[in-house]
């Protein structure tokens, strides 16, 4: 698979889903609101570890700079 997420993308994606998880163990979200959020930062962790976000794939999108060969 090819990486399509720049390094400003992967960081912005651990900023808001670690906001999420302090918004939740503290109390300020709970219930049906909480799960969903928890999902999606569940799914941009896992998006900024491996480096390609499926969503930008039909798109032909990448936030990755294009190195001068």
């Amino acid at each position: 698979m090819n990486l399509n997420m720049g390094s400003m993308d992967r960081v912005i994606r651990v900023v808001v889903a670690a906001v999420v998880a302090v918004l939740y163990f503290t109390g300020m979200i709970s219930g049906t609101i909480a799960i969903i959020l928890g999902v999606l930062a569940a799914v941009f962790i896992l998006t900024s570890v491996v480096g390609t976000c499926p969503l930008y794939l039909p798109f032909k999108l990448s936030t990755k700079s294009k190195t001068p060969a």
